[in-house]
């Protein structure tokens, strides 16, 4: 896919070999919002954020996008995921929990649900 390989080619020479660690680690500047609104303000972020992604992509799938419009829509996208990634990110700073713990969490949850098979259907706990 030539989008993914210029997006790879530009990541190697930004900031190759980025972890998530590495990455809450440099975002933690960009969060400036009153110590009171911690949580609180990256959730709600988080949310305005998504609802971004989702707008963008109901755009596509109700066909407002001409084939030769699809990879800069793809590419705003991502960029709008760069958006929730960042709250992501401030959230779980303010939590006190690191972005690689959460990824190796929710791995390990999956993997449980894969071996039960339930991975399909509803709730925390299946």
């Amino acid at each position: 896919m030539c989008l993914e390989y210029e997006m790879l080619k530009w990541q190697n020479e930004r900031y190759p070999n980025m972890q998530l660690k590495e990455y809450q680690d440099k975002a933690r500047v960009y969060a400036i919002y009153p110590e009171e609104h911690r949580i609180t303000y990256p959730a709600l972020g988080l949310v305005g954020e998504a609802g971004e992604v989702a707008n963008k992509v109901k755009k596509i799938m109700r066909g407002d996008v001409k084939p030769e419009e699809m990879e800069q829509k793809k590419l705003e996208v991502a960029s709008e995921l760069g958006d929730v990634l960042w709250y992501c990110a401030a959230l779980a700073q303010d939590l006190g929990i690191s972005l690689s713990v959460i990824a190796t969490q929710n791995l390990d949850k999956l993997e449980g649900r894969k071996q039960r098979n339930v991975i399909h259907g509803e709730g925390d706990t299946r």
